[in-house]
């Protein structure tokens, strides 16, 4: 495994940008519904997805949401940022199977507070916009650097 370090509050740099993307599968639907409790048929009944205006089943909004913190978490500001908010308008829906590239840019700091802005889109494997908003967070005071590790796997007991 690699290693992942991060950028303290006084690394950080109006402009800066980082990506982060990932493939959203089958197993990432599954795991977001059960443990979010949200089970609406868009995203688990194929056979009711059909009769919608996307024609097929798709992801979780907030699981779009969710790999943007992953973004913040893992590349900019990285390890130790602590997530304070996020405006987030959906504009695309995200398919199963589609892979999803987070672009972040910094474009405010506050300096007396270590809080760091930035700009989110999240663009499918089409360079389609499929969401945007604006993050706060508390940017680390201290460097760190962690091992990358893989995500966990877990299979679903029904």
């Amino acid at each position: 495994m690699s290693n992942v370090s991060n950028f303290t509050y006084d690394e950080i740099s109006i402009g800066q940008t980082a990506s982060f993307n990932k493939q959203v599968g089958e197993q990432d639907v599954s795991l977001f519904s059960a443990l979010s409790g949200d089970v609406n048929p868009v995203h688990l009944d194929e056979s009711y997805a059909a009769g919608t205006i996307f024609g097929e089943r798709i992801a979780h909004g907030m699981l779009t949401g969710a790999i943007i913190s992953a973004a913040l978490a893992m590349e900019l500001p990285g390890p130790g940022t602590v997530y304070l908010g996020q405006t987030l308008r959906f504009t695309r829906p995200v398919k199963i199977g589609d892979r999803i590239t987070v672009h972040l840019e910094v474009t405010g700091k506050r300096d007396d507070k270590g809080f760091v802005t930035l700009d989110c889109k999240v663009l499918n494997q089409n360079d389609k916009l499929v969401a945007s908003g604006e993050a706060q967070v508390l940017a680390p005071s201290e460097k760190i650097t962690i091992e990358r590790t893989s995500s966990p796997r877990f299979g679903l007991i029904d």
